[in-house]
């Protein structure tokens, strides 16, 4: 009687019989790190952004700043921090 020959490629390469696993549950875990990364950015650029609305809605409130400095400010914004989406006169 003829022995059938493995074919897992794992074995073949001398690689332990739970290495496929291990390997998929290595990348999960990356994956999933990356995700829970992109999500605190997200809530931390969340709470950045309210809390320079805040301060600049009362400060237009204490000391009067109208549309011009508004303007202003998010320009200067725009230039000291090129690439940084975010920072239009709307926006800010």
């Amino acid at each position: 009687m003829a022995r059938k020959k493995n074919t897992d490629p794992t074995l073949q390469l001398g690689l332990p019989s739970d290495y496929t696993e291990f390997l998929e549950s290595l990348k999960a875990r990356v994956h999933q790190s990356q995700t829970k990364a992109m999500l605190s950015v997200n809530r931390e650029l969340i709470a950045l952004y309210w809390d320079i609305g805040r301060q600049i809605v009362e400060r237009q409130e204490r000391d009067g700043w109208g549309k011009s400095v508004v303007d202003r400010l998010a320009a200067d914004l725009q230039k000291a921090l090129p690439g940084i989406g975010g920072f239009s006169p709307l926006n800010v």
